[in-house]
């Protein structure tokens, strides 16, 4: 290599270092001058969460307990599961058809889907048609809270004799709202005691005075017999009446208008999965059971207590992240999950203003659980009672079912955990103070046994 080609790479290289000395510096001085920090901003972006899918809707405008927790990975999204756990977690609002009964259609569901169980929201009569809500597997968990839901029938009554004043067919209507004694029809499968049903609302549809046909609309608590009820209504107009035919347009929540489906539907949706692996007919056949339970106030968990509610664990204000407002004790409350599965239906013990003040207790007791076990991973167990406790079983100082034997240390009868040193003296004094307990509870009943020997012999 020559001299002039030395040269010219030493120069290149004094060019390199002197380009990137100052580079540097240029960086340091920004550095120091610069003033890095995030302010504190007034203005907090919002997000619009009145688009979200079914639990979550309106996630937003939930009380706060707490931001912090944990995400897993476990559990899905209601809409997003694997067709076999949506298929298991779902629910059919069906189009019930003339003539046959509902326990037929439920069992038609049950061998078209193949799934193990099914059950439905409230008994339609062979030839009544309507509004049917099919719950599958996991979900027929909740038939006895949609079993006791308001329904909405529309109904033709036949008159017979003729009323002309239409006035007076909508009086008598109007007169049998409110509660009303209902003794079962006739041909009935109850026992046909006197009940007390409540017609929360009425609608006179349409009047047919040539024909004596009358179309109407109710809105009605559970158990109410509409054809009971029209037999009343011919005695209120002093002409007589009976059914003549039955729609039910609403149960619960799900009326006519919420993706409603007929059986045709059903057998089509699993007959495009069985043969081209379309699954989207059978998800849009399918309702998540979450759909049911949208008029409940929610109470969002931490995923690390889901599966500790889900063995039937009260929840704790711990395992609270969440919480609607206007909670009353005793109000029946949904359990959800941050991706929003349904855990459980609850029974509140506290209500939305304690829930925001307190620090300790219960904040809703279990009354169904509808998410499978271990869905979620166990959390609970890593205390410092129950890590002692799986390291003296490890030991042998305890059984294998966690009962004291002959090895078990005296400390732990006592009921003191000693996880370090410095926790040896407190329970030395604990023990101690106990010791001098039952020596003054023994002279107290020597005491006693003595003064009552006296007064037997006076």
């Amino acid at each position: 290599m020559t001299d002039v080609e030395l040269s010219r790479s030493e120069k290149k290289k004094k060019k390199s270092k002197s380009g990137k000395n100052e580079d540097e510096t240029q960086t340091l001085s920004t550095q120091i001058d610069g003033d890095f920090l995030i302010k504190p901003q007034s203005y907090t972006p919002t997000i619009d969460t009145s688009e979200w899918p079914i639990l979550l809707k309106n996630y937003d405008r939930l009380n706060v307990r707490t931001g912090h927790y944990t995400p897993l990975p476990s559990g899905y999204s209601p809409l997003k599961r694997p067709l076999a756990e949506y298929i298991r977690y779902g629910i059919l609002n069906l189009d019930k058809p003339a003539n046959p009964s509902s326990h037929e259609v439920v069992a038609w569901i049950k061998r078209i889907l193949r799934v193990e169980k099914t059950g439905h929201s409230g008994t339609l009569d062979p030839k009544v048609t309507g509004n049917l809500i099919v719950c599958i597997d996991r979900a027929t968990r909740l038939v006895k809270s949609q079993q006791g839901a308001g329904k909405e029938y529309v109904c033709v009554a036949r008159l017979h004799s003729d009323v002309p004043d239409v006035a007076k067919v909508a009086r008598a209507l109007e007169a049998l709202t409110g509660a009303v004694f209902q003794r079962p029809p006739l041909i009935s499968a109850v026992k046909r005691q006197l009940r007390i049903r409540t017609i929360y609302e009425s609608k006179l549809l349409e009047y047919d005075a040539d024909r004596h046909l009358v179309v109407f609309w109710i809105s009605c608590e559970a158990g109410t017999y509409v054809r009971t009820l029209c037999v009343h209504l011919g005695l209120l107009l002093g002409v007589g009446g009976h059914m003549q035919e039955l729609r039910r347009v609403r149960s619960g929540i799900l009326g006519e208008k919420n993706n409603m489906v007929t059986m045709h539907d059903v057998m089509d949706a699993q007959w495009m999965y069985d043969n081209y692996r379309d699954e989207t007919y059978l998800r849009r056949v399918i309702m998540p059971l979450e759909v049911v339970l949208t008029s409940y106030k929610r109470l969002v968990v931490k995923d690390s207590a889901v599966n500790a509610i889900c063995y039937g664990a009260k929840l704790m204000i711990p395992g609270l992240l969440r919480f609607e407002n206007d909670i009353e004790v005793g109000e029946e409350v949904v359990l959800m999950t941050t991706k929003g599965e349904a855990i459980a239906l609850g029974i509140a013990e506290m209500t939305t203003a304690v829930m925001g003040t307190c620090d300790h207790g219960v904040v809703a007791k279990i009354k169904r659980v509808v998410m499978d076990r271990d869905t979620y991973p166990r959390k609970w167990g890593l205390g410092p009672r129950a890590s002692m406790k799986k390291k003296l079983v490890a030991e042998g100082k305890l059984d294998k079912h966690g009962k004291p034997n002959e090895k078990t240390p005296a400390e732990w009868s006592r009921n003191v955990v000693l996880s370090t040193k410095e926790d040896t003296l407190v329970a030395g004094l604990a023990a101690a103070t106990q010791v001098r307990l039952r020596r003054k509870r023994r002279n107290i009943r020597k005491m006693m046994r003595r003064l009552t020997r006296e007064s037997w012999m006076i």
